[in-house]
């Protein structure tokens, strides 16, 4: 798990930024940042550069590699704290609270601003950036692609569709975007993969979901990775949130990608409420939803 940095924060001097900032623009070309380049790339002396190496390992904000060459590397607390000060500078966050949710390619943080809000953090690619890579769009036309651009192309993908949807789709309302980080709303409910629903709710709610497909695919888009654990139930109605693999609908696969969707959220009611929601056809209710004529999925194609 990714160490949170926050409260480091006000212990690291300007200069330290430099040096972090000279080994990402580094990372731009290789996996693995010369030494004798990052004078060049942080703007600062050898001097200074040997000392600000030291207390950036010693946080354990980069990493160094000694095999052929002296190289170093972001870590993703390196990568956080240049992020973090980046929305400091723009007073988009005042402080960063408890996590709201870890995982393999995300953590999530409560943030403080004019009101709470939420702050994610891309971990895409950091462990396994070969087999992402091979997944994302983003990333299919890149001969060298590190960890650090793939998170960073996740948190741009996922930071447009929000722009583009919001509020006409129910997303959590985008705020501000750096790096392989994301500042949005907080959004109420509980995951729909961890709720209980009235069984008499089941089909409702899976037509709100899919109407809600509906309107993204009308804007333009397609969250190419809906499942029950993307999904936000609440009182108020539900939230669709993480989309970083959405793309266009003039994308080839787009068709594709849709109807995968509907599959994944279907069989999931279905299998969890199998007395309630009846047998469909996906691509028939994908049919609907790409001519916006779907209303549920008892009547998928009036």
């Amino acid at each position: 798990m990714v160490r949170n940095v926050a409260g480091e924060m006000a212990d690291l001097d300007a200069e330290d930024f430099y040096l972090l900032s000279g080994v990402e623009q580094g990372m731009r070309f290789s996996e693995w940042v010369r030494r004798d380049k990052l004078p060049e790339y942080a703007s600062l002396t050898r001097e200074e550069v040997d000392y600000r190496i030291d207390r950036c390992l010693d946080r354990e904000l980069i990493q160094r590699k000694t095999i052929q060459y002296e190289g170093y590397q972001l870590t993703f607390e390196g990568y956080d704290a240049l992020a973090l000060r980046t929305f400091a500078e723009r007073e988009t966050i005042d402080g960063v609270g408890s996590p709201l949710g870890l995982g393999k390619e995300g953590d999530v943080y409560e943030v403080q601003s004019f009101k709470p809000l939420a702050l994610k953090y891309h971990r895409e690619g950091y462990t396994n950036f070969r087999e992402v890579n091979r997944e994302r769009e983003y990333t299919a036309d890149r001969d060298h692609v590190s960890w650090l651009y793939t998170a960073r192309k996740a948190a741009e993908r996922e930071y447009e569709a929000m722009e583009a949807l919001y509020p006409e789709v129910s997303v959590p309302r985008p705020v501000d975007q750096n790096r392989h980080a994301i500042v949005m709303d907080k959004f109420e409910g509980v995951e729909l993969a961890r709720a209980t629903l009235d069984p008499e709710q089941a089909v409702g709610v899976l037509d709100l979901v899919l109407r809600e497909l509906q309107t993204a695919y009308d804007l333009g888009w397609v969250h190419a990775d809906a499942s029950e654990h993307n999904v936000a139930v609440a009182e108020s109605g539900v939230t669709i949130f993480d989309w970083p693999q959405a793309v266009s609908v003039d994308h080839e696969n787009a068709r594709e990608f849709l109807e995968r969707d509907v599959a994944n959220l279907c069989r999931y009611f279905g299998r969890k409420y199998p007395h309630e929601v009846p047998d469909v056809d996906t691509g028939e209710i994908a049919d609907a939803i790409a001519d916006d004529s779907f209303e549920s999925v008892r009547t998928p194609n009036p």
